[in-house]
């Protein structure tokens, strides 16, 4: 295991800011991820396990303690079940399951990132989440220091959380998750945004049609890396849609302007439905393009706060707490970051 000081960690993430790592380890095999993790308990540093970069915020200052960058590689199949590790490309791996022929995560394209992030905040898109697929999780305990499996069951999904992010965060190193797709399946094509791309089809499109539909409109909305495009330089959706009762979204509906703004919910678990924090925040104030120093609302969708080039994360979080505090002013709701912040 080489262990490596000072090293940059904008370079590794979508949003392309942060400070360096006090130390670092690149683990290309789970042997790898029990010593960085055993080493970090030895020294009583603290321990921050990086993907894809795709759902972080790292302090301008950086992290002092130990950051294991997941480099596991190897995808095999074995009929319906796929298995990937944790250092997966998670579109290339969305790619390849839907060149086959199976459906399941076809929602799922072009969400950057590593296929060891997505059980972990439960990943989801266009009406689709991981939680649906996801048949086995395999991970390093770092209390017990050894690897686990946990069941679809086991892991504790819920919208944007599981076992992994929640009362257990930081216990489990995941490095290896198994999928449950099925072979032939029509595309889940539920969502507003996809209904609207397909509604002069008469017939069901095929998966690959529909994967290249979700990463275009994902692309439209400033969702999509694309090289040199600085207004997608982002962690994606920046906040959680909200869950609420439905009495409480008729209350919100009616603080909008004139209460008579279409406010969309969609249902949840438990009685819940979910408000869009896109709706919340456009109708707080903020619109797109709105701009902090080098910290913005995104050109193309108002849940994206992005780097405009050269902003800081001290920008950033500004940025986002003006929102949060003008939509909790507004509607009373106090939206939930979705990025992780590292070393603030």
């Amino acid at each position: 295991m080489q262990v490596r000081e000072n090293i940059p960690l904008a370079p590794w993430t979508t949003f392309g800011i942060g400070g360096p790592a006090r130390w670092l380890v690149e683990a290309i095999g789970e042997e790898e991820v029990a010593e960085a993790a055993c080493w970090a308990q030895g020294r009583a540093v603290p321990l921050f396990v990086l993907g894809g970069g795709s759902n972080v915020l790292v302090a301008d200052r950086g992290f002092d303690g130990l950051v294991l960058r997941m480099a596991l590689k190897g995808m095999a199949q074995h009929g319906e079940q796929f298995r990937a590790a944790a250092g997966e490309d998670w579109d290339g791996f969305v790619a390849m399951a839907v060149e086959r022929g199976y459906q399941g995560v076809e929602c799922l394209a072009g969400i950057p990132g590593t296929v060891g992030g997505t059980p972990v905040q439960n990943v989801g898109a266009y009406g689709q989440e991981v939680s649906s697929s996801i048949e086995r999780v395999r991970a390093f305990d770092t209390v017990e220091r050894v690897f686990v499996e946990f069941s679809n069951h086991e892991c504790g999904f819920a919208y944007r959380s599981s076992r992994f992010n929640s009362v257990e965060r930081g216990r489990y190193i995941v490095t290896r998750v198994d999928y449950r797709l099925k072979r032939g399946g029509a595309p889940l094509l539920g969502y507003a945004d996809l209904k609207l791309h397909f509604r002069n089809r008469v017939d069901s499109p095929p998966l690959s049609e529909a994967a290249a539909a979700v990463r275009r409109i994902r692309q439209s909305k400033g969702m999509l890396l694309v090289e040199g495009e600085s207004d997608c330089r982002s962690a994606g959706s920046f906040f959680k849609n909200p869950e609420v009762s439905a009495e409480r979204a008729v209350q919100v509906r009616k603080l909008a302007d004139g209460g008579g703004i279409s406010l969309r919910v969609y249902p949840s678990a438990e009685g819940m439905v979910k408000i869009p924090s896109a709706w919340l925040i456009e109708h707080a104030g903020f619109s797109r393009g709105y701009t902090r120093g080098a910290a913005a609302i995104s050109t193309r969708h108002t849940l994206a706060l992005v780097n405009r080039g050269g902003a800081t994360a001290a920008e950033i979080a500004a940025l986002a707490g003006e929102i949060r505090d003008g939509v909790e002013a507004r509607f009373g709701i106090r939206l939930e970051m979705e990025p992780v912040c590292v070393g603030f």
